[in-house]
This record gives C-alpha cells, structure tokens and sequence, in this order.
C-alpha cells in the first residue's frame, strides 16, 4: 500500500490523500510530532474521504440520524514528523460490514524536492462503528451507505 501520495487532496485510484502541515500545538516537549496526533490526522482524513463521496459526517447525523465513531485503532510509528513538515495522510476502504468500517490509514513525509520519495512515518487500521445519534447504541449501517461504499474500486 506504500504509494507516492500528490500534491492535493483528492481520491487517487483506491485511496484518498489529504495534506497537512504540522504546527507548534502538534509537537511535544522534543519537537516531534505527539504520537496521539496521528490519531487526530487519521481522523481529518476519515472525515474528508467521507465529504468526498458526498456523505458529510454532520449530513449523516442530520438526515440519517447516525454517524461513525471509532471503536479500535492500531498504528505503528515508523519515523517522526516535525514542525514544518508536509504530510499526506491517506485514507482507504479495506471492508466493510453490517455494522462497521475498516480503514487503512498511512501518514507520508512530503519529499522536499520532485524526484524523491515519500517517507512513510506512520500507518494504522482504524475500525468504526455506526451509532444511532441519540442514543450512541450500535446500529446497522444504512443500506445506501453501504451500497455507496461497496461499489467503491478498493471492493471491488
């Protein structure tokens, strides 16, 4: 899954990428990235993927009245990003179920110049869960979400 990410956000074949740049609040004392913040950036990711196939997460809560929430997180720190740094996170689809999402997120060190590669510094799988908004209970995923994301290439 180690793939060069581009310059923008946007879907490219089975992933989406979103770009970042890391701020003072995301270091720690040693001026690397806070490990927890990955989880945050992971998150971004999720939530754009999502607005991208046109199913905002407040859209959902309002007229499906459900939403996503994250039920198990697994990552593996490769290397550190620090202040300044351009990260492409990815976001991709690796199953879905009645009930929940699997996602496989990597975070990349954007390459200062055009013929070097990306650094994977982080990557994960993320599972969530489908909630009934009042109630946070696990629910079904609706049919036409889960219609919407079966189709997606990395499904297929």
């Amino acid at each position: 899954m180690t793939t060069a990410p581009p310059l923008a956000s946007a879907p490219v074949g089975n992933d989406f990428y979103w770009p970042l740049r890391i701020y003072w609040e995301d270091t720690d004392a040693g001026g690397i990235v806070f490990y927890a913040n990955y989880l945050k950036f992971f998150e971004r990711a999720r939530t754009e993927w999502l607005r991208s196939l046109g199913m905002g997460q407040q859209q959902l809560r309002d007229t499906v009245g459900g939403m996503f929430v994250v039920t198990q997180a697994q990552l593996n720190y490769l290397h550190p990003a620090r202040l300044d740094d351009v990260l492409h996170v990815t976001a991709r689809l690796q199953s879905a179920g009645r009930a929940s999402l699997t996602m496989a997120q990597q975070a990349f060190l954007q390459p200062v110049s055009a013929d070097a590669a990306p650094q994977l510094l982080c990557e994960g799988q993320i599972r969530v869960g489908w909630v009934d908004a009042s109630t946070l209970r696990p629910a079904r995923i609706p049919s036409s979400i889960l219609q919407s994301l079966q189709s997606l290439p990395s499904l297929s």
